[in-house]
């Protein structure tokens, strides 16, 4: 069955800010190998396209849209937009009128506006720009990324009689914990409710879908992420780290949030140095704890060991990853975390978190521990820095373990989604 998508999301490279971007990337990339014909709208501010861009291309009338389409399958369209950075948790650019409940109807009313004032009136004004966009588009299926785009899936999706199918690669208790914020917890459940089909990028997501948001398990699919190729890229031994000096190197990469569990990594820092003096820790990065984590270090006197790379992308990245000795993710609540099998791939011994996705594909090619567990990753960040055997036994694991974590084999799973909710429409 030859399937026409269209596709929601809210980040692509080069305008990327986390690990959604490059699932985006990774899926379509793939989807357009096996001949899907994908329209993607993505957000973008006038002020963020130069004239010359690497970005994707802006396809704005159909004359032109279809020469393109005889020549690719996957096609985009910038839809001018106030959206910031989702990440962005800021109550102030939350803020509702006081006794109302968020929801698509009162936001959809102006309750809730204002540029400075308010995010989810700026993801409602989107999502009605991307309705009025696709009016005469022909497409079979919606594929909506994350909460920003949700509203958008609806609204679309009402309008159209199409299915939609929302994509889960974050909760809102993933980034807020166990106090979520309304407006976007609302957003989210409307849109999980709304969908034909949700597709989760863990079984830990799917649990948190079916608990939190009370959905029927039958209608949650688990389908993982995956990795460019699902090769290594380094062969054992492991490449000569890109470093000026004898120290070994322990990488943090990611956003500087409570989510990501940097305030762990600082901990577990300090009780390494205790006993192995000989290591620098990276922290690359940034967010909104990041003062926190800099004061933090400051006054523990680490500041001489514990270094801040700031945002990293592209080459940087690559190179990060082949600076370090081992590469650990001590996320309070990580969906995925593509970073784990980006280090893998580059042939890096992993540390991650229990609660995290990657976990559950990833069983003896990396080590897990409990994130609150500063001892116990101090320890296994001793083991891996002092024992080569280990570490290559890591490399060795964790590069065999993600031969099958190909982006084709989740477009494949895609895919057979989309027919599953063509059939039922």
């Amino acid at each position: 069955m030859r399937v026409r998508a269209l596709m929601l999301g809210w980040e692509f490279p080069p305008f990327i800010t986390g690990g959604l971007g490059t699932a985006c990337y990774g899926l379509t990339q793939a989807m357009e190998q096996l001949r899907t014909e994908i329209l993607f709208l993505l957000p973008v501010a006038a002020d963020a396209l130069p004239a010359s861009t690497a970005a994707p291309a802006t396809v704005s009338d159909p004359a032109t849209r279809d020469e393109v389409r005889a020549k690719r399958y996957v096609t985009f369209q910038h839809v001018p937009s106030r959206v910031p950075n989702p990440y962005q948790t800021d109550t102030s650019e939350l803020a509702v009128s006081e006794g109302q409940r968020p929801s698509l109807c009162v936001i959809g009313a102006g309750a809730v506006g204002g540029y400075d004032g308010n995010l989810v009136a700026r993801v409602w004004e989107y999502a009605q720009r991307c309705a009025r966009l696709v009016e005469d588009e022909p497409f079979d299926v919606i594929h909506a990324h994350d909460w920003v785009t949700f509203p958008a899936g609806v609204l679309i999706a009402r309008r159209s009689g199409k299915p939609l199918v929302v994509h889960v690669h974050a909760t809102e208790f993933d980034r807020s914990g166990l106090s979520p914020n309304p407006a976007i917890y609302n957003i989210e459940h409307q849109g999980i409710h709304a969908a034909s089909m949700v597709l989760a990028v863990s079984a830990m997501t799917k649990r948190t879908i079916v608990e939190r948001y009370r959905v029927p398990e039958s209608k949650v699919k688990v389908v993982y992420n995956g990795i460019a190729n699902g090769t290594a890229q380094v062969s054992l031994p492991q490449a000569e780290p890109l470093r000026m000096s004898d120290e070994k190197v322990v990488l943090f990469l990611g956003r500087i949030t409570t989510q990501k569990g940097p305030d762990y990594f600082v901990e577990a820092a300090a009780a390494v140095l205790k006993q192995y003096d000989n290591v620098r820790f990276i922290i690359a990065g940034w967010g909104d704890l990041a003062p926190h984590i800099i004061e933090k270090v400051a006054a523990m006197g680490l500041g001489h060991k514990i270094f801040f790379a700031g945002f990293l992308a592209g080459e940087q990245v690559e190179r990060a990853y082949r600076m370090a000795d081992v590469y650990v993710m001590p996320s309070v609540s990580e969906p995925f975390g593509l970073t784990a099998l980006e280090a893998i791939q580059q042939g890096v011994p992993v540390i991650v978190s229990k609660t995290s996705g990657v976990a559950e594909v990833v069983d003896r090619g990396a080590l897990k521990v409990d994130f609150w567990d500063v001892n116990g990753l101090a320890d296994r960040i001793i083991a891996v820095l002092e024992h080569r055997t280990l570490a290559d036994e890591l490399r060795r694991n964790g590069m065999r373990e993600i031969q099958g974590l190909t982006w084709e084999a989740t477009a494949q799973q895609c895919l057979r989604a989309y027919e599953g909710v063509l059939q039922h429409a």
